[in-house]
């Protein structure tokens, strides 16, 4: 009799953890179809409010004073050179060359002696033809969030243009208009394949997170003082 006794609490035990374990997947699977559900929510929303103020070619561009470039590595892992960061200078290099812009301001990540968005984005477009004197560097861009944000605290513009690739100059409208800030979006040529499909999964976490950022009132990481750009 103990022995059944114990057969039969053992079956029991089993069936409610088969019982637990379906209900922990089912569960796991709803948060999972509503992340994806709200993630692609918000990756709508931001492409929606912004279409009308990123543009594809020069032409259609509105003059700005101010250019924001949005940094990004010089090379990839191999030491290969990375195309989000060539097509940009490109953008920036051909607006600035066709009066569009009169100022670029060069944001991004300086996080060690090693590495300096800012400057390789500077070294480059000297090697352009532009101007120091036009250039202004934003070392504390970590974040899309806080280049913009600075654009204004820290460097005294309400208007610019941004110039990076589409889903990256939707983004950054997205939060000037959020901050109150009349931004357009230049979109720097595209790069295909794996590289733009990893860049474009990032995305759909970033708007998240954007999201997130303009309903909590979030500050960047570093302001500063000021800095004048010269009319």
């Amino acid at each position: 009799m103990k022995n059944t006794n114990t057969h039969s609490s053992t079956l029991k035990q089993r069936s409610l953890s088969q019982k637990w374990l379906r209900r922990s997947a089912l569960i796991l699977l709803c948060v999972l179809l509503l992340s994806a559900l709200g993630a692609m929510i918000c990756h709508e929303h931001v492409e929606q409010r912004t279409e009308q103020f990123t543009f594809d070619t020069i032409e259609q561009v509105p003059f700005q004073r101010v250019g924001l470039v949005l940094g990004t590595s010089k090379q990839v892992r191999g030491g290969q050179s990375n195309l989000y960061f060539k097509y940009r200078m490109d953008a920036a290099e051909a607006l600035f060359k066709q009066g569009k812009v009169e100022h670029l301001v060069l944001s991004g990540d300086n996080g060690s002696i090693f590495y300096n968005e800012p400057v390789d984005m500077k070294n480059e477009l000297l090697k352009r033809g532009i101007p120091q004197d036009r250039i202004h560097l934003d070392y504390a861009g970590f974040r899309t969030f806080d280049s913009v944000f600075r654009m204004e605290a820290i460097f005294g513009q309400k208007a610019f243009t941004i110039i990076s690739q589409e889903f990256h100059t939707q983004r950054a409208v997205f939060i000037a208009q959020s901050l109150g800030l009349q931004a357009f979006g230049f979109n720097a040529r595209n790069v295909g394949a794996s590289g733009g499909m990893k860049a474009r999964f990032r995305e759909y976490l970033a708007r998240v997170r954007v999201i997130l950022d303009v309903w909590f009132g979030a500050k960047p990481r570093f302001l500063g003082e000021r800095i004048v750009i010269p009319a």
